[in-house]
């Protein structure tokens, strides 16, 4: 099987999975990832993610021209800023999952770190999570809220929207924004409980062993 022909099907398989287990819903969420010639595959516009055909997901060349496929999803602009502010990127994952579009329409989270210390995993696998202002679906100042951030966050959540995480390979940003869906749901469900998170120290600990963006 081809390098492109194995991330279509990647792409289609971890699609399901989040559909199936409710981490995006109806025709929500899109997921791109780069192949080694620098094109790009996505998933189009319209689509559920229950339910793609991997022959007809969108190839882009690098300047987000259309070379074959269904036309791709309207949050290309989105997807274009992570690939070009941190060169590291080689898949974007973007969902509306419940637990995290309902953290960031907190009035009291800190945007500039939105969630709570709770466990290192999420230190580890995100980094600091920035929460982005609502902006319209698919509007280019999407592309310009990453673009500002100059590439020192590969995860953000639009408010009132959702998760946008950026990653090596497909693996890693879904394994990412699945552990940003349960910090999220975690923070919500010991919300004025409480709940002991990690401490300064204990933080400090976890971004010196993994060799965390700390920034």
């Amino acid at each position: 099987m081809s390098e492109e022909a194995r991330l279509r099907e990647d792409i289609c398989r971890i699609a399901k999975s989040m559909f199936d287990r409710g981490l995006t819903c109806g025709a929500s969420g899109n997921i791109s990832a780069r192949l080694s010639d620098g094109t790009l595959l996505m998933t189009p516009t319209g689509s559920s993610m229950g339910f793609l055909d991997p022959a007809r997901i969108s190839r882009l060349d690098a300047q987000m021209k259309l070379l074959s496929g269904d036309q791709p999803t309207k949050e290309i602009p989105l997807h274009s800023a992570f690939y070009e502010t941190r060169p590291q990127t080689g898949a974007v994952v973007h969902l509306h999952s419940t637990h995290s579009v309902a953290l960031s329409m907190l009035p009291d989270i800190d945007p500039d770190n939105m969630l709570p210390p709770l466990t290192p995993y999420a230190i580890m696998r995100l980094g600091k999570v920035q929460r982005l202002p609502f902006i319209l679906p698919g509007d280019p100042a999407m592309g310009d809220a990453v673009r500002g951030l100059a590439g020192k966050r590969s995860a953000v959540v639009l408010a009132n929207h959702g998760p946008v995480v950026a990653g090596k390979d497909i693996w890693a940003a879904t394994y990412a924004i699945e552990e940003l869906e349960e910090t999220a749901k975690l923070a919500l469900l010991t919300r004025g409980l409480g709940a002991v998170g990690l401490s300064d120290e204990q933080i400090a600990a976890v971004v010196r062993r993994f060799d965390i963006d700390w920034e």
